[in-house]
């Protein structure tokens, strides 16, 4: 049992886009793979002519052991889905965003619950807490 989700669609692991935006959006909605990627300038094996490429997995614990094998790796990240997300152009400024997103995210970000129909118009309410996060992370 792992404790990070399974990925939304195992057949499409591996067929997604390596371009992803980095970060952000606050929410996730599905994972749709676990990535390890890999640097020769680093030292991981020149498979791609000098350039980054990594390798997509179905869990997390497969990524983690690609990773700590392969010297010049990073550690996994997770290829996320989000149906709408909360962008935040400035500090303290917050948009809630009804479009798709694909984002590659640290795994920790994963300990949030996913979002669901309240989550969002919960953060942007005016009577929301005055620390909007702790609606992201579940405590309110």
């Amino acid at each position: 049992m792992s404790k990070y989700p399974k990925v939304k669609d195992p057949e499409m692991v591996g067929e997604y886009s390596g371009a992803a935006k980095a970060g952000g959006g606050y929410v996730w909605d599905e994972v749709l793979e676990y990535r390890v990627w890999c640097h020769p300038h680093d030292g991981s094996p020149d498979l791609a002519e000098g350039s980054d490429y990594y390798y997509a997995f179905e869990r997390f614990e497969e990524a983690l052991e690609c990773a700590n094998e392969i010297p010049g790796s990073e550690a996994p990240l997770a290829l996320i889905l989000q149906r709408e997300y909360i962008d935040e152009p400035e500090p303290g400024i917050y948009l809630h965003k009804k479009e798709e997103r694909i984002a590659e995210w640290p795994v920790e970000f994963l300990s949030r619950p996913r979002r669901g129909p309240d989550t969002i118009p919960g953060f942007m309410a005016p009577d929301a807490p005055s620390n909007k996060l702790d609606i992201i992370r579940g405590k309110s």
